[in-house]
Protein backbone atom coordinates (compact mmCIF):
# COMPACT_ATOMS: atom_id res chain seq x y z
CA UNK A 1 0.00 0.00 0.00
CA UNK A 2 1.24 3.77 -1.18
CA UNK A 3 1.93 5.66 1.46
CA UNK A 4 -0.08 8.64 2.35
CA UNK A 5 1.08 12.09 3.31
CA UNK A 6 -0.60 12.86 6.28
CA UNK A 7 -3.28 15.06 6.49
CA UNK A 8 -3.27 18.11 8.29
CA UNK A 9 -6.37 19.85 9.53
CA UNK A 10 -6.96 23.53 8.75
CA UNK A 11 -7.57 25.46 12.30
CA UNK A 12 -10.51 27.09 13.09
CA UNK A 13 -11.21 29.92 15.19
CA UNK A 14 -10.27 28.91 18.75
CA UNK A 15 -11.89 29.71 21.98
CA UNK A 16 -8.76 31.12 23.40
CA UNK A 17 -5.61 29.80 25.59
CA UNK A 18 -6.03 26.91 28.18
CA UNK A 19 -3.67 28.08 31.45
CA UNK A 20 -3.12 24.43 32.00
CA UNK A 21 -1.46 24.00 28.35
CA UNK A 22 -2.86 22.00 25.46
CA UNK A 23 -1.70 19.26 22.74
CA UNK A 24 -1.07 21.09 19.94
CA UNK A 25 -0.56 18.10 17.57
CA UNK A 26 -0.87 14.62 17.65
CA UNK A 27 1.53 12.30 15.06
CA UNK A 28 -0.44 8.75 14.60
CA UNK A 29 1.05 5.21 12.35
CA UNK A 30 0.47 2.02 11.87
CA UNK A 31 -1.85 1.76 15.14
CA UNK A 32 -5.13 -0.21 14.09
CA UNK A 33 -6.88 1.52 11.21
CA UNK A 34 -4.72 4.52 11.30
CA UNK A 35 -1.81 4.24 8.86
CA UNK A 36 -0.06 7.76 8.57
CA UNK A 37 -2.26 10.72 9.95
CA UNK A 38 -1.33 14.26 11.93
CA UNK A 39 -4.01 16.48 13.77
CA UNK A 40 -3.31 20.01 14.10
CA UNK A 41 -5.39 20.36 17.50
CA UNK A 42 -6.33 23.50 19.32
CA UNK A 43 -7.87 24.52 22.42
CA UNK A 44 -11.52 24.20 23.29
CA UNK A 45 -13.82 21.12 22.15
CA UNK A 46 -12.82 18.83 19.35
CA UNK A 47 -15.07 16.31 18.54
CA UNK A 48 -14.23 13.10 16.32
CA UNK A 49 -16.90 11.17 14.60
CA UNK A 50 -17.14 8.62 11.75
CA UNK A 51 -19.03 5.03 11.11
CA UNK A 52 -19.26 2.27 13.23
CA UNK A 53 -15.90 1.01 12.47
CA UNK A 54 -14.37 3.42 11.14
CA UNK A 55 -11.49 3.55 14.21
CA UNK A 56 -12.42 6.62 15.75
CA UNK A 57 -11.52 5.32 18.72
CA UNK A 58 -7.88 4.90 17.87
CA UNK A 59 -7.38 8.58 18.47
CA UNK A 60 -8.33 7.65 21.99
CA UNK A 61 -6.08 4.77 22.30
CA UNK A 62 -3.14 6.99 20.60
CA UNK A 63 -3.72 9.47 22.92
CA UNK A 64 -3.51 6.85 25.58
CA UNK A 65 -0.50 4.64 24.47
CA UNK A 66 1.51 8.11 24.12
CA UNK A 67 0.91 9.47 27.87
CA UNK A 68 2.03 5.58 28.98
CA UNK A 69 -0.86 3.82 28.53
CA UNK A 70 -0.48 -0.12 28.29
CA UNK A 71 0.81 -1.41 24.65
CA UNK A 72 -1.49 -3.66 23.03
CA UNK A 73 1.01 -5.28 20.20
CA UNK A 74 -2.55 -6.83 18.60
CA UNK A 75 -3.22 -2.85 17.45
CA UNK A 76 0.48 -2.85 15.93
CA UNK A 77 -0.47 -3.10 11.74
CA UNK A 78 1.23 -5.41 9.64
CA UNK A 79 4.04 -3.33 8.66
CA UNK A 80 5.66 -4.33 12.23
CA UNK A 81 5.25 -0.71 13.90
CA UNK A 82 3.18 1.68 15.50
CA UNK A 83 3.98 5.31 16.94
CA UNK A 84 2.26 7.96 18.33
CA UNK A 85 3.95 11.53 18.63
CA UNK A 86 2.74 14.73 20.77
CA UNK A 87 3.66 17.93 20.92
CA UNK A 88 2.31 19.80 24.09
CA UNK A 89 2.40 23.62 24.86
CA UNK A 90 2.68 24.16 28.76
CA UNK A 91 3.41 27.25 30.81
CA UNK A 92 6.31 28.33 32.44
CA UNK A 93 5.12 27.20 35.75
CA UNK A 94 3.92 23.21 34.90
CA UNK A 95 5.26 20.86 37.51
CA UNK A 96 5.60 18.68 34.38
CA UNK A 97 8.45 20.91 33.14
CA UNK A 98 10.38 20.22 36.92
CA UNK A 99 9.90 16.45 36.28
CA UNK A 100 10.71 16.47 32.25
CA UNK A 101 13.95 18.16 33.13
CA UNK A 102 15.17 15.42 35.87
CA UNK A 103 14.65 12.64 32.76
CA UNK A 104 16.83 14.69 30.88
CA UNK A 105 14.29 15.90 28.62
CA UNK A 106 14.94 19.25 26.77
CA UNK A 107 11.98 22.00 25.23
CA UNK A 108 12.09 21.88 21.44
CA UNK A 109 13.19 25.02 19.85
CA UNK A 110 9.68 26.64 19.62
CA UNK A 111 9.50 25.80 23.58
CA UNK A 112 7.07 22.91 23.14
CA UNK A 113 7.40 19.51 24.80
CA UNK A 114 7.32 16.68 22.71
CA UNK A 115 6.59 12.87 23.41
CA UNK A 116 6.56 9.79 21.72
CA UNK A 117 5.58 6.30 22.04
CA UNK A 118 6.87 3.20 19.86
CA UNK A 119 5.69 -0.16 20.13
CA UNK A 120 6.39 -3.17 17.78
CA UNK A 121 4.24 -6.14 17.10
CA UNK A 122 6.49 -8.42 19.55
CA UNK A 123 5.37 -5.83 22.04
CA UNK A 124 8.13 -3.89 22.89
CA UNK A 125 7.32 -0.80 23.45
CA UNK A 126 9.92 2.60 23.78
CA UNK A 127 9.10 5.79 25.00
CA UNK A 128 10.93 9.22 24.16
CA UNK A 129 10.38 12.36 26.19
CA UNK A 130 12.36 15.94 24.80
CA UNK A 131 14.27 13.84 22.40
CA UNK A 132 15.76 11.78 25.53
CA UNK A 133 14.28 8.07 25.51
CA UNK A 134 12.98 7.37 29.20
CA UNK A 135 10.83 4.38 31.01
CA UNK A 136 7.34 4.11 29.97
CA UNK A 137 6.79 4.70 33.74
CA UNK A 138 8.84 8.06 33.24
CA UNK A 139 5.35 9.38 30.77
CA UNK A 140 2.84 7.57 32.80
CA UNK A 141 3.89 10.07 35.92
CA UNK A 142 3.62 12.81 33.90
CA UNK A 143 0.46 11.87 32.44
CA UNK A 144 -1.12 12.86 35.84
CA UNK A 145 -0.28 16.29 35.95
CA UNK A 146 -1.40 16.39 31.92
CA UNK A 147 -4.30 13.79 30.81
CA UNK A 148 -7.66 12.50 32.08
CA UNK A 149 -9.51 10.01 29.99
CA UNK A 150 -12.94 9.63 30.85
CA UNK A 151 -14.67 6.42 29.10
CA UNK A 152 -17.11 3.74 29.65
CA UNK A 153 -14.68 1.25 31.26
CA UNK A 154 -14.50 4.50 33.79
CA UNK A 155 -18.58 4.53 34.25
CA UNK A 156 -18.65 0.77 34.56
CA UNK A 157 -15.83 0.97 37.46
CA UNK A 158 -17.72 3.63 39.16
CA UNK A 159 -20.94 1.44 39.36
CA UNK A 160 -18.50 -0.60 42.27
CA UNK A 161 -18.63 0.31 46.20
CA UNK A 162 -14.94 0.70 46.34
CA UNK A 163 -14.77 2.95 43.52
CA UNK A 164 -17.83 5.24 44.79
CA UNK A 165 -15.74 5.53 47.63
CA UNK A 166 -13.25 6.97 46.17
CA UNK A 167 -15.05 8.94 44.49
CA UNK A 168 -15.91 10.61 47.20
CA UNK A 169 -13.07 10.84 49.08
CA UNK A 170 -11.59 12.77 45.67
CA UNK A 171 -14.72 14.46 45.94
CA UNK A 172 -14.05 16.06 49.60
CA UNK A 173 -10.71 16.97 48.69
CA UNK A 174 -7.24 17.32 49.30
CA UNK A 175 -7.01 17.01 53.00
CA UNK A 176 -9.54 14.05 52.68
CA UNK A 177 -7.22 12.19 50.40
CA UNK A 178 -4.20 12.84 52.71
CA UNK A 179 -6.25 11.72 55.92
CA UNK A 180 -7.15 8.50 53.50
CA UNK A 181 -3.10 7.60 52.88
CA UNK A 182 -2.24 8.22 56.39
CA UNK A 183 -4.94 5.83 57.06
CA UNK A 184 -3.51 3.65 54.54
CA UNK A 185 -0.24 3.32 56.57
CA UNK A 186 -1.72 3.49 60.34
CA UNK A 187 -3.59 0.19 59.07
CA UNK A 188 -0.27 -1.44 57.68
CA UNK A 189 1.41 -0.54 60.78
CA UNK A 190 -1.47 -1.91 62.89
CA UNK A 191 -1.31 -4.88 61.17
CA UNK A 192 2.23 -5.80 60.55
CA UNK A 193 2.26 -5.46 64.85
CA UNK A 194 -0.45 -7.37 65.19
CA UNK A 195 1.11 -10.37 62.72
CA UNK A 196 4.31 -10.11 64.55
CA UNK A 197 3.00 -10.63 67.83
CA UNK A 198 0.88 -13.13 66.84
CA UNK A 199 4.05 -15.26 64.79
CA UNK A 200 6.17 -15.05 67.99
CA UNK A 201 3.46 -16.65 70.10
CA UNK A 202 2.97 -19.58 67.92
CA UNK A 203 5.88 -19.80 67.00
CA UNK A 204 7.88 -19.61 70.32
CA UNK A 205 10.29 -23.05 69.53
CA UNK A 206 11.23 -22.13 66.20
CA UNK A 207 12.13 -18.37 67.23
CA UNK A 208 13.76 -19.18 69.73
CA UNK A 209 16.56 -21.78 68.23
CA UNK A 210 16.83 -19.28 65.42
CA UNK A 211 17.64 -16.66 67.67
CA UNK A 212 20.32 -18.37 69.37
CA UNK A 213 22.12 -19.40 66.05
CA UNK A 214 22.28 -15.59 65.47
CA UNK A 215 23.42 -14.97 69.16
CA UNK A 216 25.98 -17.50 68.55
CA UNK A 217 27.50 -15.79 65.19
CA UNK A 218 27.35 -12.05 66.78
CA UNK A 219 29.30 -13.56 69.65
CA UNK A 220 31.95 -15.16 67.36
CA UNK A 221 32.16 -11.40 65.09
CA UNK A 222 32.38 -9.58 68.38
CA UNK A 223 35.19 -12.00 69.68
CA UNK A 224 36.94 -10.88 66.70
CA UNK A 225 35.86 -7.44 66.37
CA UNK A 226 36.87 -6.97 62.80
CA UNK A 227 36.91 -3.24 61.44
CA UNK A 228 35.73 -1.61 58.38
CA UNK A 229 38.38 -2.36 55.29
CA UNK A 230 40.57 -4.42 57.91
CA UNK A 231 41.26 -7.68 55.35
CA UNK A 232 42.33 -4.86 52.94
CA UNK A 233 44.97 -3.67 54.96
CA UNK A 234 46.21 -6.56 56.71
CA UNK A 235 46.75 -7.92 52.63
CA UNK A 236 48.49 -4.79 52.29
CA UNK A 237 50.76 -5.16 55.80
CA UNK A 238 51.23 -8.80 54.89
CA UNK A 239 52.56 -8.00 50.88
CA UNK A 240 54.96 -4.85 52.73
CA UNK A 241 56.47 -6.66 55.59
CA UNK A 242 57.03 -9.93 53.81
CA UNK A 243 58.86 -8.24 50.98
CA UNK A 244 60.66 -5.18 53.44
CA UNK A 245 64.49 -6.73 52.19
CA UNK A 246 63.29 -6.21 48.43
CA UNK A 247 61.52 -2.68 49.70
CA UNK A 248 64.55 -1.42 50.97
CA UNK A 249 66.79 -2.17 48.56
CA UNK A 250 64.52 -0.59 45.67
CA UNK A 251 64.14 2.51 47.76
CA UNK A 252 68.02 2.96 48.82
CA UNK A 253 68.47 2.72 45.12
CA UNK A 254 66.66 5.26 44.08
CA UNK A 255 67.23 7.12 46.60
CA UNK A 256 71.25 6.86 45.60
CA UNK A 257 70.18 7.88 42.11
CA UNK A 258 68.57 11.03 42.67
CA UNK A 259 69.85 12.91 45.96
CA UNK A 260 72.71 10.65 46.51
CA UNK A 261 73.97 9.19 50.13
CA UNK A 262 73.51 12.18 51.42
CA UNK A 263 73.67 10.76 54.96
CA UNK A 264 76.29 8.24 54.34
CA UNK A 265 74.19 4.94 55.46
CA UNK A 266 73.84 3.69 51.80
CA UNK A 267 77.36 2.83 51.29
CA UNK A 268 77.85 5.21 48.52
CA UNK A 269 82.00 6.12 47.35
CA UNK A 270 83.80 8.83 46.03
CA UNK A 271 83.75 6.97 42.44
CA UNK A 272 80.02 6.68 42.58
CA UNK A 273 77.93 8.14 39.79
CA UNK A 274 76.84 11.64 39.91
CA UNK A 275 73.29 11.71 41.68
CA UNK A 276 70.05 14.19 39.89
CA UNK A 277 69.98 16.52 41.96
CA UNK A 278 73.96 17.39 41.70
CA UNK A 279 72.96 17.00 37.98
CA UNK A 280 70.60 19.27 37.58
CA UNK A 281 72.12 22.48 40.23
CA UNK A 282 75.07 22.07 37.77
CA UNK A 283 73.06 22.63 34.77
CA UNK A 284 70.98 25.12 36.38
CA UNK A 285 73.84 27.02 37.59
CA UNK A 286 75.41 27.24 33.65
CA UNK A 287 72.42 28.09 32.36
CA UNK A 288 71.69 31.40 34.80
CA UNK A 289 75.22 32.34 34.14
CA UNK A 290 74.26 32.71 30.40
CA UNK A 291 73.22 35.95 29.29
CA UNK A 292 70.71 35.34 27.42
CA UNK A 293 66.78 35.61 28.99
CA UNK A 294 65.58 32.68 27.15
CA UNK A 295 68.34 30.38 29.33
CA UNK A 296 68.03 32.26 32.36
CA UNK A 297 64.60 31.04 32.36
CA UNK A 298 65.17 27.42 31.46
CA UNK A 299 67.32 27.27 34.62
CA UNK A 300 64.33 28.42 36.76
CA UNK A 301 62.69 25.38 35.52
CA UNK A 302 65.57 23.11 36.15
CA UNK A 303 65.61 24.65 39.60
CA UNK A 304 62.16 23.80 40.13
CA UNK A 305 62.51 20.20 39.18
CA UNK A 306 65.62 19.95 41.20
CA UNK A 307 63.54 20.66 44.05
CA UNK A 308 60.91 18.05 43.48
CA UNK A 309 63.26 15.24 42.90
CA UNK A 310 65.34 16.58 46.24
CA UNK A 311 61.49 16.02 48.09
CA UNK A 312 61.11 12.58 46.52
CA UNK A 313 64.81 11.86 48.39
CA UNK A 314 63.73 12.89 51.84
CA UNK A 315 59.91 10.82 51.34
CA UNK A 316 61.81 7.43 49.99
CA UNK A 317 63.85 8.09 53.05
CA UNK A 318 61.39 8.35 55.40
CA UNK A 319 59.60 5.09 53.77
CA UNK A 320 62.82 3.01 54.39
CA UNK A 321 63.13 4.30 57.78
CA UNK A 322 59.01 3.16 58.46
CA UNK A 323 60.13 -0.28 56.92
CA UNK A 324 59.75 -3.05 59.38
CA UNK A 325 60.98 -6.24 58.78
CA UNK A 326 60.29 -7.86 61.98
CA UNK A 327 59.29 -11.47 61.78
CA UNK A 328 57.15 -11.48 64.44
CA UNK A 329 55.23 -9.07 63.80
CA UNK A 330 54.39 -10.53 60.47
CA UNK A 331 53.43 -13.94 62.13
CA UNK A 332 50.81 -11.87 64.10
CA UNK A 333 49.21 -9.88 60.79
CA UNK A 334 49.23 -13.51 59.02
CA UNK A 335 47.29 -14.71 62.10
CA UNK A 336 44.84 -11.94 61.97
CA UNK A 337 44.01 -12.27 58.65
CA UNK A 338 44.09 -16.26 58.59
CA UNK A 339 41.26 -15.17 61.98
CA UNK A 340 39.52 -12.55 59.46
CA UNK A 341 39.28 -15.36 56.33
CA UNK A 342 37.31 -17.48 58.52
CA UNK A 343 34.76 -14.82 59.24
CA UNK A 344 34.08 -14.06 56.04
CA UNK A 345 33.56 -17.26 55.01
CA UNK A 346 31.50 -17.93 58.05
CA UNK A 347 28.86 -15.24 57.45
CA UNK A 348 29.69 -12.83 54.42
CA UNK A 349 28.41 -13.33 50.84
CA UNK A 350 31.14 -13.98 47.99
CA UNK A 351 33.54 -10.87 47.33
CA UNK A 352 32.12 -8.89 50.12
CA UNK A 353 34.69 -9.04 52.21
CA UNK A 354 34.88 -8.02 55.82
CA UNK A 355 32.31 -5.64 54.64
CA UNK A 356 29.69 -8.50 54.25
CA UNK A 357 30.58 -9.84 58.01
CA UNK A 358 29.69 -6.19 59.22
CA UNK A 359 26.57 -6.25 57.56
CA UNK A 360 25.40 -9.74 58.35
CA UNK A 361 25.95 -8.66 62.18
CA UNK A 362 24.21 -5.45 61.94
CA UNK A 363 21.22 -7.78 60.03
CA UNK A 364 21.05 -10.44 62.87
CA UNK A 365 21.11 -7.79 65.57
CA UNK A 366 17.77 -6.01 64.06
CA UNK A 367 16.58 -9.58 63.18
CA UNK A 368 16.95 -10.36 66.79
CA UNK A 369 14.76 -7.93 68.67
CA UNK A 370 11.59 -9.29 66.33
CA UNK A 371 12.23 -13.11 67.28
CA UNK A 372 12.62 -11.95 71.14
CA UNK A 373 9.37 -14.29 72.77
CA UNK A 374 10.47 -13.51 76.24
CA UNK A 375 7.51 -12.27 78.71
CA UNK A 376 8.42 -8.68 78.45
CA UNK A 377 9.42 -8.60 74.64
CA UNK A 378 5.42 -10.13 74.19
CA UNK A 379 4.43 -7.47 76.65
CA UNK A 380 6.22 -4.34 74.95
CA UNK A 381 4.68 -5.60 71.61
CA UNK A 382 1.39 -5.85 72.58
CA UNK A 383 1.25 -2.17 74.11
CA UNK A 384 2.44 -1.12 70.92
CA UNK A 385 -0.22 -3.02 68.95
CA UNK A 386 -3.01 -2.11 71.38
CA UNK A 387 -1.75 1.85 70.60
CA UNK A 388 -1.62 1.40 66.86
CA UNK A 389 -5.14 -0.09 66.90
CA UNK A 390 -6.12 3.29 69.24
CA UNK A 391 -4.06 5.33 67.02
CA UNK A 392 -6.21 3.78 63.45
CA UNK A 393 -9.29 4.01 65.28
CA UNK A 394 -8.75 7.55 66.02
CA UNK A 395 -7.97 8.45 61.94
CA UNK A 396 -10.83 6.46 61.20
CA UNK A 397 -13.23 8.59 62.78
CA UNK A 398 -11.76 11.57 61.46
CA UNK A 399 -12.16 9.61 57.65
CA UNK A 400 -15.34 8.88 58.18
CA UNK A 401 -16.78 12.55 59.31
CA UNK A 402 -15.13 13.49 56.41
CA UNK A 403 -17.14 11.49 53.88
CA UNK A 404 -20.04 12.02 55.69
CA UNK A 405 -19.58 16.06 55.47
CA UNK A 406 -18.89 15.75 51.26
CA UNK A 407 -21.73 12.97 50.91
CA UNK A 408 -24.26 15.62 50.75
CA UNK A 409 -22.37 18.47 48.74
CA UNK A 410 -21.42 15.70 46.05
CA UNK A 411 -25.18 14.03 45.78
CA UNK A 412 -25.90 17.61 45.64
CA UNK A 413 -23.71 18.38 42.97
CA UNK A 414 -24.73 15.20 40.67
CA UNK A 415 -28.08 16.39 41.40
CA UNK A 416 -27.87 19.56 39.41
CA UNK A 417 -26.14 17.99 36.50
CA UNK A 418 -28.52 15.28 36.30
CA UNK A 419 -31.68 17.37 36.07
CA UNK A 420 -29.66 19.47 33.08
CA UNK A 421 -29.99 15.58 31.62
CA UNK A 422 -33.13 14.91 31.61
CA UNK A 423 -33.95 13.45 35.16
CA UNK A 424 -34.73 16.67 37.50
CA UNK A 425 -36.92 13.99 39.22
CA UNK A 426 -34.29 11.79 40.09
CA UNK A 427 -33.09 11.82 43.92
CA UNK A 428 -28.96 10.91 44.12
CA UNK A 429 -27.48 10.20 48.21
CA UNK A 430 -24.93 8.18 49.79
CA UNK A 431 -25.18 5.95 52.10
CA UNK A 432 -22.12 5.63 54.67
CA UNK A 433 -22.18 2.69 56.96
CA UNK A 434 -19.32 2.56 59.24
CA UNK A 435 -17.88 -0.77 61.80
CA UNK A 436 -15.39 0.84 63.76
CA UNK A 437 -13.89 -2.91 64.49
CA UNK A 438 -13.39 -3.82 61.64
CA UNK A 439 -11.11 -0.72 59.79
CA UNK A 440 -10.00 -1.50 56.01
CA UNK A 441 -6.85 -0.09 54.86
CA UNK A 442 -9.19 3.00 53.51
CA UNK A 443 -11.43 3.15 56.48
CA UNK A 444 -14.14 1.42 58.12
CA UNK A 445 -16.83 2.92 55.86
CA UNK A 446 -18.64 0.87 53.33
CA UNK A 447 -20.27 3.32 51.01
CA UNK A 448 -22.96 2.97 48.26
CA UNK A 449 -23.87 5.48 45.78
CA UNK A 450 -27.81 5.40 45.84
CA UNK A 451 -30.35 6.69 43.24
CA UNK A 452 -33.84 6.97 43.51
CA UNK A 453 -35.04 7.42 39.79
CA UNK A 454 -38.41 9.22 40.02
CA UNK A 455 -40.51 10.07 42.96
CA UNK A 456 -41.93 7.32 45.30
CA UNK A 457 -39.45 4.90 44.11
CA UNK A 458 -37.04 3.62 46.96
CA UNK A 459 -33.40 4.73 46.78
CA UNK A 460 -31.42 2.20 45.15
CA UNK A 461 -27.57 1.16 44.95
CA UNK A 462 -27.19 3.09 41.58
CA UNK A 463 -26.22 -0.21 39.52
CA UNK A 464 -29.56 -1.37 40.23
CA UNK A 465 -32.08 1.17 40.59
CA UNK A 466 -30.94 3.04 37.06
CA UNK A 467 -31.72 1.87 33.60
CA UNK A 468 -28.83 1.63 30.92
CA UNK A 469 -29.76 5.41 30.04
CA UNK A 470 -29.95 6.34 33.70
CA UNK A 471 -26.72 4.49 34.54
CA UNK A 472 -24.75 6.58 31.47
CA UNK A 473 -26.38 9.41 32.55
CA UNK A 474 -25.42 9.46 36.44
CA UNK A 475 -22.15 8.00 35.76
CA UNK A 476 -21.28 10.99 33.28
CA UNK A 477 -22.75 13.50 35.57
CA UNK A 478 -20.02 12.11 38.28
CA UNK A 479 -17.30 12.18 35.56
CA UNK A 480 -18.52 16.21 34.92
CA UNK A 481 -18.23 17.58 38.51
CA UNK A 482 -14.80 15.68 38.97
CA UNK A 483 -13.75 17.04 35.60
CA UNK A 484 -14.66 20.01 35.89
CA UNK A 485 -12.28 20.85 39.37
CA UNK A 486 -9.60 18.27 37.46
CA UNK A 487 -6.07 20.50 37.15
CA UNK A 488 -4.83 18.60 33.78
CA UNK A 489 -5.16 20.50 30.54
CA UNK A 490 -6.27 18.07 28.41
CA UNK A 491 -9.52 15.73 28.73
CA UNK A 492 -10.89 12.89 26.41
CA UNK A 493 -13.89 11.67 26.62
CA UNK A 494 -14.74 8.26 24.88
CA UNK A 495 -18.52 7.62 24.04
CA UNK A 496 -19.62 8.32 27.28
CA UNK A 497 -22.61 9.56 26.07
CA UNK A 498 -23.74 5.79 24.79
CA UNK A 499 -27.45 5.05 26.01
CA UNK A 500 -28.47 8.67 25.67
CA UNK A 501 -30.55 10.47 23.49
CA UNK A 502 -32.90 13.77 23.22
CA UNK A 503 -32.89 16.94 24.86
CA UNK A 504 -29.94 14.81 27.44
CA UNK A 505 -27.83 14.74 24.40
CA UNK A 506 -27.84 18.37 23.67
CA UNK A 507 -27.01 19.21 27.64
CA UNK A 508 -24.00 16.58 27.38
CA UNK A 509 -22.37 19.09 24.52
CA UNK A 510 -23.04 22.17 26.47
CA UNK A 511 -21.66 20.68 29.85
CA UNK A 512 -18.71 19.29 27.87
CA UNK A 513 -18.48 22.97 25.62
CA UNK A 514 -18.38 24.48 29.29
CA UNK A 515 -15.39 22.39 30.57
CA UNK A 516 -13.43 22.98 27.37
CA UNK A 517 -13.62 26.49 28.54
CA UNK A 518 -10.45 25.85 30.84
CA UNK A 519 -9.45 22.83 29.41
CA UNK A 520 -9.13 21.28 25.64
CA UNK A 521 -11.12 18.64 25.41
CA UNK A 522 -11.45 15.64 22.93
CA UNK A 523 -14.56 13.64 22.45
CA UNK A 524 -15.24 10.63 20.39
CA UNK A 525 -18.91 10.90 20.15
CA UNK A 526 -21.95 9.54 18.52
CA UNK A 527 -24.42 12.08 18.87
CA UNK A 528 -25.12 14.84 16.62
CA UNK A 529 -26.39 17.04 19.60
CA UNK A 530 -22.95 16.79 21.28
CA UNK A 531 -20.98 17.19 17.91
CA UNK A 532 -22.80 20.21 17.09
CA UNK A 533 -20.91 21.96 20.26
CA UNK A 534 -17.67 21.57 18.90
CA UNK A 535 -14.82 24.27 18.39
CA UNK A 536 -13.08 21.53 16.21
CA UNK A 537 -14.57 18.43 14.10
CA UNK A 538 -12.86 15.48 13.35
CA UNK A 539 -14.27 13.35 10.82
CA UNK A 540 -12.62 9.83 10.72
CA UNK A 541 -12.95 8.09 7.22
CA UNK A 542 -12.49 4.54 6.75
CA UNK A 543 -10.93 3.40 2.98
CA UNK A 544 -10.34 -0.01 2.23
CA UNK A 545 -7.60 -0.55 0.00
CA UNK A 546 -8.50 -3.40 -2.19
CA UNK A 547 -5.04 -3.45 -4.08
CA UNK A 548 -3.28 -4.10 -0.22
CA UNK A 549 -5.85 -6.27 1.12
CA UNK A 550 -6.34 -3.58 4.33
CA UNK A 551 -8.62 -1.10 5.65
CA UNK A 552 -6.97 2.08 6.24
CA UNK A 553 -8.58 5.32 8.25
CA UNK A 554 -8.18 9.18 7.32
CA UNK A 555 -9.05 11.68 9.72
CA UNK A 556 -9.75 15.24 8.41
CA UNK A 557 -11.35 18.09 9.47
CA UNK A 558 -14.78 19.47 8.48
CA UNK A 559 -16.49 23.06 8.24
CA UNK A 560 -19.17 24.41 6.68
CA UNK A 561 -21.15 22.37 4.64
CA UNK A 562 -18.94 19.33 4.97
CA UNK A 563 -19.80 19.73 8.72
CA UNK A 564 -23.31 19.84 7.94
CA UNK A 565 -23.59 16.88 5.88
CA UNK A 566 -21.79 14.74 8.33
CA UNK A 567 -24.25 16.13 11.06
CA UNK A 568 -26.47 15.07 8.88
CA UNK A 569 -25.43 11.51 8.59
CA UNK A 570 -24.79 11.07 12.28
CA UNK A 571 -28.84 12.34 12.61
CA UNK A 572 -30.13 10.15 9.70
CA UNK A 573 -27.52 8.06 7.88
CA UNK A 574 -27.83 10.26 4.92
CA UNK A 575 -25.42 12.82 4.09
CA UNK A 576 -28.06 14.53 1.38
CA UNK A 577 -31.22 14.15 2.85
CA UNK A 578 -32.35 18.31 2.99
CA UNK A 579 -34.19 17.26 6.24
CA UNK A 580 -31.22 15.82 7.42
CA UNK A 581 -29.41 18.96 6.34
CA UNK A 582 -32.24 21.32 7.70
CA UNK A 583 -31.94 20.08 10.96
CA UNK A 584 -27.89 19.45 11.42
CA UNK A 585 -28.17 23.32 10.65
CA UNK A 586 -31.07 23.87 13.59
CA UNK A 587 -28.44 22.29 15.51
CA UNK A 588 -25.63 24.55 15.19
CA UNK A 589 -27.44 27.40 15.23
CA UNK A 590 -29.28 26.25 19.12
CA UNK A 591 -25.43 25.10 20.14
CA UNK A 592 -23.64 28.53 18.80
CA UNK A 593 -26.90 30.67 21.25
CA UNK A 594 -26.27 27.73 23.84
CA UNK A 595 -22.96 28.56 24.39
Amino acid sequence: MARREPERAPKPSSPGPVRNGALTELHIHGLGAIDDVTLDLDPGLTVVTGETGAGKTMVVTGLTLLFGGRADPGRVRANGRAGVEGRLSLPADSPVWARAADAGAEPDEDGTLILARTVSAEGRSRAHLGGRSVPVGVVAELAEDLLAVHGQTDQLRLTRPAEQRRALDRYAGAAQLELVEAHRQAHAHWRQLAEDLERRRTQTRELAQTAEVLRRGLEEIAAVAPLPDEDTQLDAQAARLGDADALRAAADEARLALVGDTTGDLGGSDDAPQDAVTALSAGQRALAAAGDPDLRALAGRLADVAAVVGDVGVELAGYVADLDADPARLAEVLDRRATITALVRAYADAGSGVAGVLAWAQDAEERLDRLDVSDEALEKLTAERDAAREALRDLSARVTAGRTAAAEGFAADVGRELAGLAMAAARVSFSVETDPEAPGPEGADEVALLLAAHPGAPARPVHKGASGGELSRVMLAIEVVFAGADPVPVMVFDEVDAGVGGQAAGEIGRRLARLAVEHQVVVVTHLAQVAAFADTHLVVDKNADAGAGVTATDIRAVTGEDRVRELARMLSGLTDSDTGQAHARELLQNAAEAR
